[in-house]
């Protein structure tokens, strides 16, 4: 179930903010956080099975006084996708090659390695 935290936090500086902001993103099952507010003092929180309160005493802990404003479902609205109706569906047109591609030539070099006969070294040795 996918629910929606507001938690306001006093936060008095832009650091304080980005260090609420990555406590709140760290935690298990936090999809998205948000800063809300005219103030900007406001931590909207959406995700799946996060419990307000563990994340409110973190934010205590850490950062200073926090307050569960609101908890609430979040409903992800269904859209349904209408198709027009252009009549009989088109048939669809398949391309074969005319003829087959033709072989690769693939040409090898004979190479033989040979030695004179008329050598002056000793075979035995």
């Amino acid at each position: 179930m996918k629910q929606k935290i507001v938690i306001k936090v006093q936060i008095s500086c832009k650091k304080c903010r980005i260090k609420a902001m990555k406590l709140v993103a760290s935690a298990e099952g936090v999809d998205s956080v948000a800063v809300e507010g005219e103030n900007k003092d406001q931590l909207v929180i959406v995700g799946d099975g996060v419990d307000p309160a563990c994340l409110t005493h973190t934010l205590r802990k850490k950062v200073g006084h926090a307050d569960i404003i609101k908890v609430e479902e979040v409903k992800i609205a269904k859209q349904e996708e209408k198709k027009p109706n252009a009549g009989p569906p088109k048939p669809v047109v398949h391309w074969y090659p005319n003829y087959p591609p033709c072989p690769q030539l693939v040409y090898y070099d004979d190479y033989y390695a040979c030695r004179s006969s008329n050598s002056d070294n000793c075979s035995i040795m």
